[in-house]
């Protein structure tokens, strides 16, 4: 058995899950998840935890099984605490703004870049340099979070650029004058 696979996951208080087949609905107070999952797995609810099991003992529908269960446990979660990737802006003049629920970029180009984030997805500015993404897919959060970091990564020799908060960019030596 997969050893991600086979523990249950436990339902806390205040989450209702709906599973019609292979149709998994996740329900909590900080939103609702949906996702299809393979019909080759089944998910059974019972005693306040969530099971997952496969058919067969291929190597195909173990890889399946962890996945699946990885990926229920994040929708569990996701509804009762949400998710947030935080993004840092390094550089001289280099500023993000939130203008209408659009993300406002300065980053050294000649325009400003503006971002219009999904709906489900909500985006906050805690300073100029500073930019919280979250929401209660992690898959989604993380997908955001990226597509804002690669308006303009981190460039080794400075480090100016979008960053995560716990990113560590590897500098190097610039040029060094001739002997």
């Amino acid at each position: 058995m997969s050893r991600v696979g086979k523990k249950p996951i436990k339902i806390p208080a205040g989450v209702q899950i709906g599973v019609e087949g292979s149709h998994i609905k996740v329900k909590g107070p900080k939103g609702e998840l949906q996702r299809q999952i393979d019909p080759r797995l089944s998910v059974a609810v019972a005693d306040g935890a969530i099971a997952v099991s496969r058919s067969g003992d291929e190597k195909f529908f173990r890889a399946l099984h962890g996945l699946y269960r990885s990926l229920l446990n994040n929708m569990v979660t996701g509804v009762t605490q949400g998710y947030e990737k935080k993004l840092e802006i390094v550089g001289v003049g280099f500023k993000a703004e939130l203008k209408n629920k659009r993300l406002v970029l300065q980053i050294g180009f000649s325009h400003p870049i503006i971002f219009a984030p999904p709906p489900e997805i909500s985006i906050a500015c805690e300073s100029p340099t500073m930019i919280a993404v979250s929401g209660v897919d992690k898959e989604l959060v993380g997908q955001v979070a990226a597509k804002i970091r690669e308006f303009r990564p981190p460039e080794p020799y400075k480090g100016k650029g979008i960053k995560y908060i716990d990113e560590v960019v590897r500098r190097k030596a610039g040029k060094t004058a001739g002997s």
